[in-house]
């Protein structure tokens, strides 16, 4: 159970460290497992949960690291009115009541081990697009500070303390080219603020690392985890030392979302991947380093599950990256109807691409007109078997979320209502083993 407001404080006060390592014992000895229909018990220490946000504007992942270190990975609001048909783009979840960065604050506040007032003790941004990072519209309204202005990452950074902000780019915003546009500016303008009035830290997320996200609280307990960073701006760590290797040639500028941050979060047994927006699946003419996926894939091997890049767009998920990761689980965070595409569900049910079981989770699938719209992006045919496909999957919406039990060996995936600000749990799924465990039982 979450530490007591008062406690919590008088550990900060004097630095009771073995205080805290005791509660932490007594709490993960008293886990409540989830059921559907009740709220989702709160996280204990040791365990690692980690909750896709479903605003259904883009991306944004809260992670409770077993120590109690929080991380927050994207917070995107994409509002593409005027870009996009009627009906192509899911609606904001719950609803449109708050913008869909306060709405990620609410959920952060009700979900975070030291309770509403807890601040971040990171935030990543994979790349620099209006689903990962916030649109910024016409109509956003200005922080308090007069600053900046109130959109995904500037929203809970405005809200909730952030104290290290990693993102591909920082100090300079210059690769690919210099970064001039009015949402850039904006988030520039927020760095500088929070740096001079918050106290913020910002850092260039540098691949082949593993000491930029780590274990704040209580590191020495659990000396089997780390988050290796795997790729950014196209550049890959090599699988040695920190070594990376540009996939790209001299003279050759990836696209923004070949830029992405990609890492791989390891926990005893348990490994996850998550490559933001990275693209694997080309056309016979494009040539081979137009994909970062197969370079990413044979550094970060198997894993237990992912987040599917790009969302699960036509050009994500080649078979050589799926044949390598072979994830049990894929998690698609969606927002438009292209999302997935049938040749990226075929690649994912596909036994000839790997063997074995898989389960599917959606944060998004149905919501009116969006089938009409699907039609007219694959056709009649491939609209019909693909519906039946998301009809088929472990989950097809909500908020969704992996909870690895203390030492990784085992985890569950719980699915929490999104239609309601305090939604309960809808489902639950698991245990299933951990690749890396020797022994347990798999089931669904």
């Amino acid at each position: 159970m979450p530490l007591p407001p008062l406690v919590r404080r008088a550990c900060r006060l004097v630095g009771c460290l073995a205080l805290v390592a005791g509660l932490a014992a007594a709490g993960t000895a008293a886990a409540e497992p989830p059921v559907a229909g009740r709220p989702l018990p709160p996280w204990q220490p040791g365990q690692l949960d980690i909750h896709q946000i479903n605003t259904g504007t883009g991306d944004a992942a809260l992670f409770i690291l077993p120590d109690g270190t929080t991380f927050l990975l994207d917070a995107g609001a994409v509002n593409r009115t005027g870009e996009r048909e009627p009906n192509y783009d899911a609606p904001q979840r719950p609803d449109a009541s708050l913008r869909p960065g306060e709405t990620i604050v609410r959920y952060l506040r009700r979900f975070h081990p030291d309770g509403p007032e807890g601040a971040l003790d990171y935030a990543m941004l994979t790349h620099f697009h209006g689903d990962h990072m916030g649109t910024l519209t016409a109509d956003a309204p200005v922080s308090a500070s007069g600053a900046y202005r109130l959109t995904g990452i500037t929203d809970v950074g405005d809200a909730v303390r952030i104290r290290t902000l990693l993102d591909r780019d920082w100090p300079a915003y210059d690769y690919p080219a210099p970064s001039g546009g009015a949402m850039m500016l904006n988030y520039r303008a927020f760095l500088k603020w929070q740096i001079e009035n918050r106290g913020l830290a910002v850092e260039r997320f540098q691949p082949g690392r593993s000491d930029q996200i780590v274990l704040r609280r209580a590191a020495d307990r659990y000396p089997n985890f780390e988050v290796r960073n795997i790729a950014a701006n196209g550049q890959v760590w090599t699988g040695t030392g920190t070594a990376v290797r540009n996939r790209f040639p001299p003279g050759i500028l990836p696209i923004e979302n070949n830029c992405s941050l990609a890492f791989r979060l390891t926990y005893g047994a348990f490994t996850y991947f998550n490559g933001g927006d990275l693209s694997g699946q080309l056309s016979p003419r494009d040539p081979a380093w137009g994909e970062m996926e197969s370079a990413v894939a044979w550094v970060t091997g198997p894993v237990d599950a992912h987040a599917l890049n790009h969302h699960g767009t036509n050009d994500s998920a080649n078979a050589f990256f799926l044949s390598v990761l072979q994830p049990r689980i894929h998690i698609l965070s969606t927002y438009a109807s292209s999302q997935p595409s049938p040749d990226v569900m075929r690649r994912m049910l596909s036994e000839r691409i790997y063997p074995g079981p898989r389960d599917i989770f959606i944060t998004n699938s149905g919501w009116p007109g969006r089938r009409e719209i699907m039609v007219k992006l694959f056709g009649e045919p491939d609209t019909a078997w693909l519906l039946a496909q998301i009809e088929g999957a472990a989950s097809r919406q909500g908020h969704v979320v992996l909870r690895v039990d203390p030492g990784g060996d085992h985890y569950r995936v719980v699915v929490l209502d999104d239609s309601r600000w305090e939604g309960n749990v809808v489902s639950v799924h698991g245990p299933y083993q951990s690749r890396g465990a020797k022994t347990a039982v798999t089931s669904r």
